[in-house]
């Protein structure tokens, strides 16, 4: 493995628009490539838009989604990857064959689709069905995994993908500023967003505090601590639907350290150069290797019935 650049981005997408969103996608491909990045990495559902799915109905579902590789989404991120020289990681609906549909992740190079990842834990309509493996691929070298927004609550998808190999893991979400039983958590006023430039400074207490950033620093530092990997976060900033979304994109290393993060109040790309040293000096390196699986290998597999509730959404048929 060799020091490589990566880029972590931010956007407001629109919803259902899938034209300007691959045109945002193309103009912040082409700055991070300017800057160096080999790689950029976006949010989850960037092409499409996100929380505006939760009130679409299976056929509405069906137009949206696209086929992999087919897809005509997947031909223009191939196009900008190839027009930019630099591998493009973004979402999309999914659909197969038999119009079942899938949260969807996809790795581009100029040659087309290097790999993609259906979201294990999918909730934003109830049409969508879960992806059932892991994704580990080689990108200049590295080990990469794929695991979307919140796969990586669960934090066994962690460990696993990276005990496949991985020791870059992109984590794409649309997440944060959202009611939860968690004390501190809730929407952000949309007013708040539409007077940003007059007043950042309120804006920016309500993205950073506990509906935001605070609570992201609970525990994605964990996730690259634990594991020793680098977590590659990408997040929507601005209107998705009807709920504003707080950006701050990120780069984490291996010792969980943020070593590169977008804060502007709107569409931002920043770069990282990330380095193997790290990798293997870092503390999850050893932990990994002081395991003891026979003490809970029998514990971890045993029998559970997986339940999830996520109490914001209101699913429409």
């Amino acid at each position: 493995m060799e020091n490589l650049k990566i880029a972590t981005a931010q956007f407001e997408h629109k919803s259902g628009d899938k034209e300007y969103n691959l045109n945002v996608i193309e103009t912040l491909s082409h700055r991070a490539s300017m800057e160096g990045a080999r790689i950029v990495a976006f949010h989850e559902c960037s092409v499409t838009g996100y929380a505006f799915a939760r009130h679409l109905t299976k056929e509405r579902m069906l137009d949206l989604a696209e086929m992999i590789p087919q897809g005509s989404s997947i031909k223009k991120l191939q196009e900008i990857a190839k027009k930019n020289d630099v591998v493009i990681l973004a979402g999309l609906f999914e659909k197969d064959r038999e119009d079942k549909l899938y949260k969807a992740y996809v790795c581009m190079d100029k040659d087309g689709v290097v790999s993609k990842f259906r979201k294990l834990h999918p909730f934003i309509n109830p049409h969508i069905s879960p992806g059932d493996r892991y994704c580990v691929f080689d990108l200049f070298g590295w080990k990469c995994g794929i695991l979307i927004c919140y796969d990586n609550n669960i934090i066994e998808n962690v460990r696993a993908t990276n005990l496949l190999g991985a020791d870059i893991i992109f984590m794409p979400h649309v997440t944060m500023c959202t009611p939860s039983s968690r004390p501190g958590a809730g929407f952000v006023d949309p007013e708040l967003w539409e007077n940003r430039e007059n007043d950042p400074t309120s804006l920016r207490l309500q993205f950073d505090g506990a509906k935001g950033r605070e609570w992201l620093m609970k525990w994605l530092p964990a996730r690259s601590h634990d594991n020793a990997i680098y977590s590659i976060f990408s997040n929507a900033i601005g209107m998705d639907d009807d709920q504003v979304k707080n950006g701050c994109s990120m780069i984490i290393d291996p010792f969980g350290d943020v070593i590169a993060e977008c804060r502007n109040l709107g569409d931002d790309v920043q770069c990282a150069t990330i380095t193997p040293d790290k990798v293997a000096k870092a503390g999850g390196h050893r932990y990994k290797k002081a395991r003891r699986p026979d003490l809970y290998k029998d514990i971890i597999g045993k029998e559970h019935k997986s339940e999830q509730k996520v109490a914001w959404l209101t699913l429409e048929q």
